[in-house]
């Protein structure tokens, strides 16, 4: 068994010979990316860039051993090295975290693309749009979305507290923050006014099986925003009646979905009027987001029989 950090890193132990220590260590504990997750926590801790370790291995760690051995041992309790340096990138953008938030996915970035994709095509991206963020967690969604919407203005709503500040800190770090509003609510239940574009990553986990997820998403993630309910899709419900009552006419619904649930989020969206939807596949094929519409023939948002 490797010896715990503190043993065998010390300042006299250089670059090249801890990443390959870290990167034996993460090995053995049966991590997925071990020598990735040394490579980065490393340069978060030294400060430097991949290319500096590439090129400088003979270098020593110095004074950071102490700091680097205390994210060695939390990385071998499976916390998620975006965690440990505090920070993950998503759609280009840095995103500071908290316990209250989710880890931003590649995958969430489907939804995103899907939005920018619809205003493009309808020629509004110039437009004065307003886009409500239901779970809004970090603020990825919302963020990204005006970061590439000069125009637009939005509202990230979270029911942590603690959530929307780390939204609110993420949207002025990314120079959107003048035109972003994050409030700590259930739901949409404190706003009224109407939005072109309603999103969501919604917790959509069933209950039973978030025991079975891996370690760094069942230890580490908040489960507020993990626990979709018995069958996983309680959180829908809420948002597709928040779109039935915040949606305009001419709007839009995108919300993320687990595999194999994209059938039923689309049938229980048309209950509450918007009946036109299509799953969109992420990377990998798995069909990931509900893009949903009211029928623009009529302009019915009332729940169907």
């Amino acid at each position: 068994m490797t010896p715990p950090a503190s043993n065998w890193m010390t300042p006299a132990t250089t670059r090249g010979e801890a990443r390959r220590l870290m990167a034996d260590a993460f090995s053995t504990a049966g991590l997925d990316t071990p020598a990735l997750d040394a490579r980065v926590l490393l340069c978060k801790a030294l400060e430097i860039t991949a290319l500096d370790l590439s090129t400088k291995p003979d270098v020593t760690i110095g004074p950071v051993a102490p700091l680097l051995a205390g994210m060695v041992a939390r990385r071998l309790k499976f916390e998620p090295v975006a965690r440990i340096c505090g920070m993950q990138e998503f759609w280009g953008l840095p995103f500071a975290l908290s316990g209250a938030t989710l880890v931003p996915r590649p995958d969430t970035e489907t939804l995103v693309e899907a939005a920018l994709k619809v205003v493009r095509e309808e020629g509004r991206a110039d437009s004065r749009l307003r886009i409500l963020d239901l779970g809004t967690g970090s603020g990825c969604i919302l963020t990204a979305l005006l970061s590439e919407l000069p125009a637009a203005t939005g509202v990230g709503i979270d029911l942590s507290p603690d959530a929307a500040r780390v939204a609110r800190q993420n949207a002025a770090m990314n120079g959107v923050g003048a035109r972003a509003a994050f409030l700590a609510g259930d739901w949409a239940s404190a706003v009224a006014a109407p939005f072109d574009f309603i999103v969501s990553n919604p917790p959509y986990i069933e209950t039973a099986d978030i025991e079975c997820l891996a370690p760094d998403v069942r230890l580490h993630d908040p489960r507020l925003a993990l626990d979709g309910g018995p069958d996983g899709l309680a959180a829908y419900w809420r948002v597709a009646a928040e779109a039935e009552r915040l949606l305009r006419r001419d709007g839009h619904c995108l919300v993320e979905v687990g595999a194999g649930q994209a059938g039923d989020v689309g049938r229980l969206f048309g209950r509450y009027g918007l009946v036109n939807w299509v799953a969109i596949p992420d990377l990998a094929g798995i069909e990931r987001v509900i893009h949903a519409t009211p029928d623009r023939d009529t302009g019915d948002m009332h729940r169907s029989p």
